[in-house]
């Protein structure tokens, strides 16, 4: 049992959309990710989506409604089923829950990042 540094865990890596696991919590994989610029559009069809912004601010895009703005210290959760697109114009960081296995790339035409532990 112990603590876990999310800064300290953030400063291991530099790459954007590649998750990294930090815990594992009731068959859940915690991760922090740090991202700029867009992810393609998507969906999980079994698994509701989190986001806790840690630094920086994202935009949550719903296709033709307006794109919520998600801005450090705020949670945002995409329904399962609802197709979402996730993007920053400039570097954010992020820690995410999602059950172990779940690709992060839902139903996008890009391969899933490996969601290495760190």
């Amino acid at each position: 049992m112990h603590s876990i540094n999310l800064a300290e865990k953030l400063a291991l890596f530099s790459s954007h959309w590649d998750p990294k696991v930090i815990a594992n919590y009731n068959d859940n994989d915690i991760m922090v990710v740090k991202f700029k610029g867009e992810f393609p559009f998507h969906l999980h069809e079994d698994t509701d989506d989190f986001f806790l912004v840690l630094e920086g601010e994202m935009l949550m895009d719903y296709g033709v409604q307006e794109p919520v703005i998600v801005r450090a210290g705020e949670v945002h959760i995409v329904p399962k089923g609802v197709t979402h697109r996730p993007r920053a114009a400039e570097e954010v960081k992020v820690l995410l829950i999602e059950p172990t296995g779940e690709p992060n790339s839902g139903s996008a035409d890009r391969a899933p990042a490996p969601k290495d532990h760190i």
